[in-house]
């Protein structure tokens, strides 16, 4: 079973040169807000292989919470917390 095409591979950090821009910020925004940073926590039951997920979305800057019992879950979960943000 491959990789889903959304996903991309996940690049080791580097050191960034100060001499040059950072990519899509050239207008003075920030390319990866941290408003916008969440962490997810998936739950023990979690497996790949029978494609169970499940688990909480914690919003970093508000500490707002929330439950996901499946992928299509957790997008929407996501996507009401952004709507939410956007609306204050």
């Amino acid at each position: 079973m491959g990789i889903p095409s959304i996903l991309r591979a996940v690049k080791g950090k580097r050191t960034p040169d100060p001499r040059r821009p950072v990519a899509g910020a050239s207008d003075g925004t920030q390319v990866l807000p941290a408003w916008k940073a969440f962490v997810v926590q998936f739950s023990r039951e979690t497996n790949p292989r029978t494609r169970t997920v499940g688990g909480r979305v914690e919003h970093m800057s508000s500490g707002r919470r929330a439950h996901f019992a499946s992928s299509r879950e957790l997008l929407a979960v996501l996507e009401k917390l952004l709507r939410e943000l956007e609306e204050e």
